[in-house]
């Protein structure tokens, strides 16, 4: 008969060792082993902190020792923009008066030009006022003589003698020349119906005065048929504003305006409205 079996149950190899069994652990050493724990956290936490604390103060540390804005430096600055401020005031102030310097110099140049201008017209002008003056002598010495024509003409005023309208065209051609002043009557200004009035007198026919009167006398004429020595008028018959006389070759003799003076014209560039024969 065999034996019953006995169950064998495995044990550690060092379970028979006392000393290395697990102790069991008390209320008090679990307390005090989590207590230690946490202070060590604690103290691991307070350390860290404090190093970021330590670490989170350096950016203040630094600033605090950048270089401190004193008075003497403030005052500097102000200093150093004032000079700024003056140098471009300053170089404003030289570009204006360059700028104005050369406007003056054009200015000056202008007036230069305008000047000798000026001179040389003036020169111009003395110049022919010296001929004109000259020419003018030539023309009075060459006139005839008023008291000598208007006494050998004086008893044939209404049926003048051959060469009557001659001496009238002589008379009026030695006047070209002299100024148009309104209402004078010569011997070295005129106006229209002054001179008109002069030349036919020296026929000893006497006309109005005036160019409305002019155009009333002797006998009317058309343009198409006039002759030498014919008064021609402009305007109407008893109203016009402008005589003058036909001198042949579709030209007359006038004293123009203040501008022109006695001169000779083509009658095409300024066709009379009328005329009038009186010789």
């Amino acid at each position: 008969m065999k034996e019953p079996l006995v169950p064998v149950v495995p044990m550690s190899h060092t379970a028979h060792i006392r000393s290395h069994r697990k102790p069991r652990r008390t209320a008090q050493t679990t307390m005090a082993m989590r207590a230690g724990v946490a202070g060590g956290v604690l103290s691991t936490l307070a350390v860290a902190g404090a190093s970021g604390s330590a670490n989170a103060a350096e950016p203040v540390t630094q600033t605090l020792e950048l270089p401190t804005l004193t008075a003497d430096l403030a005052a500097q600055v102000a200093q150093s923009a004032d000079a700024t401020q003056q140098a471009a005031a300053n170089y404003q102030l030289r570009a204006e008066r360059d700028a104005a310097a050369a406007e003056a110099a054009k200015e000056a140049k202008a007036d230069l030009a305008e000047a000798k201008k000026k001179a040389a017209a003036k020169k111009k002008a003395a110049e022919e006022a010296r001929k004109a003056a000259a020419e003018r002598a030539t023309r009075t010495a060459d006139r005839p003589d008023l008291s000598t024509s208007t006494a050998s003409t004086a008893t044939t005023a209404s049926a003048p003698a051959s060469g009557s309208v001659a001496t009238v065209i002589a008379f009026l051609k030695a006047q070209v020349g002299d100024a148009y002043v309104m209402g004078a009557t010569g011997p070295n200004a005129w106006d229209c119906s002054s001179l008109v009035q002069a030349a036919f007198k020296q026929v000893g026919v006497d006309l109005p005065r005036v160019s409305q009167a002019q155009s009333t006398v002797g006998t009317d004429i058309p343009l198409s048929q006039i002759q030498v020595g014919d008064i021609l008028y402009w305007g109407g018959k008893g109203s016009a504003y402008h005589t003058g006389v036909y001198i042949g070759n579709g030209q007359y003799l006038d004293a123009a305006n203040p501008s022109k003076g006695v001169v000779i014209q083509d009658l095409s560039g300024y066709p009379a409205s009328g005329a009038v024969r009186v010789l």
